[in-house]
C-alpha cells in the first residue's frame, strides 16, 4: 500500500512548479488531491497530467471568499482533509531603495496572509494525523541581495510553524516547513536563462538547481506517517545552500 492511500490533500499554487510536482507525488502515493491556483488554463493543463485522482479549484489565496469556496467544495465532496500544503507564494528581486507599498502589499497578501488563512480555514476539516506543510525558502534563513521582502515573508512562514505547533497541541495535527533552494521550475528557467541558472547553481555545494520532483518527494514524506514525530520543523531541500 502506498504511503498516502485514502488521504485527501490540498495544494495551493498546485498548477505549476513545486506545487504541481508535490501534487503529482501525492497522487502517485495514493492521495486524492485538490489543486488550487489563480489561472484556469494552468489548472486545466495540470489536471490533464494528474488524472482522475485530482480536482481543480480556481482562486487566489489572498481572496478569503475563494478559500471559503475551496474548503466548502472539499467538505461537500470529501467531508474531511488530511494534508494541506500551503505552497502559493510570490516574490522577485527588488533592492532596498526601489521597494514600494504595492510590492509590500503583494508579498504580505500572498506569502503571509495567504498562508495564514489557507491553514486556518482548513482546520475545521482536519483531525488527528493531519499534516500541514508550509513552503518556505532558503531565502528565509540567508541574506539574499535584492530579496528582502521575499526573504522576510519566508522567515515569517518559518515562525508560523513554530507557533502553530504550540497552538495545535492536543489536536494531533502536525505542521512543518519545507524550504527549497533555487529550483528549476519552468518559471525560474524562463526568468533566469541558462547563464542565470548557472549562477544560482554555483551557490550550493551540489552545484546545481533542484528539480521540482526532488521537492515533491520531500513533501510526500512530510505528508505521510513516516514523519509522524515531526512538528515545528524545517526541512531544507536546498543543496546545502543555507546550511554552510
Amino acid at each position: 500500500m502506498s504511503r498516502l492511500t485514502g488521504k485527501i490533500a490540498v495544494v495551493t499554487g498546485g498548477a505549476t512548479g513545486i506545487g504541481l510536482a508535490a501534487a503529482q507525488r501525492f497522487v502517485d502515493e495514493g492521495a486524492f488531491v485538490y489543486i488550487f491556483s489563480r489561472r484556469q488554463d494552468a489548472l486545466d493543463k495540470a489536471l490533464a497530467t494528474l488524472g482522475s485522482q485530482a480536482r481543480a479549484v480556481q482562486g487566489s489565496v489572498s481572496n478569503l471568499d475563494d478559500l471559503d469556496r475551496l474548503y466548502e467544495t472539499i467538505k461537500k465532496e470529501r467531508g474531511r482533509l488530511d494534508i494541506v500544503m500551503a505552497n502559493a507564494g510570490t516574490g522577485g528581486p527588488l533592492k532596498l531603495g526601489a521597494i514600494t507599498v504595492e510590492h509590500c502589499d503583494e508579498a504580505y497578501e500572498t506569502n503571509i496572509k495567504g498562508t495564514l488563512f489557507t491553514v486556518q480555514k482548513a482546520l475545521p476539516l482536519m483531525g488527528k494525523g493531519g499534516s500541514i506543510i508550509l513552503t518556505g525558502s532558503s531565502a528565509g534563513t540567508t541574506g539574499s541581495p535584492g530579496f528582502s521582502l521575499y526573504a522576510a515573508s519566508k522567515a515569517a512562514v518559518r515562525n508560523f510553524a513554530r507557533t502553530w505547533a504550540e497552538d495545535l497541541v492536543g489536536t494531533g495535527i502536525r505542521v512543518n516547513v519545507l524550504s527549497p533552494g533555487p529550483t528549476a521550475t519552468e518559471l525560474a528557467k524562463a526568468a533566469l536563462g541558462e547563464e542565470g541558472q548557472k549562477v544560482f547553481a554555483d551557490q550550493n555545494p551540489l552545484r546545481r538547481m533542484a528539480e521540482t520532483v526532488e521537492i515533491g518527494a520531500v513533501a510526500a514524506f512530510l505528508a505521510s506517517d513516516d514523519s509522524s514525530f515531526m512538528t515545528a520543523s524545517e526541512v531544507a531541500v536546498d543543496g546545502g545552500l543555507a546550511q554552510i
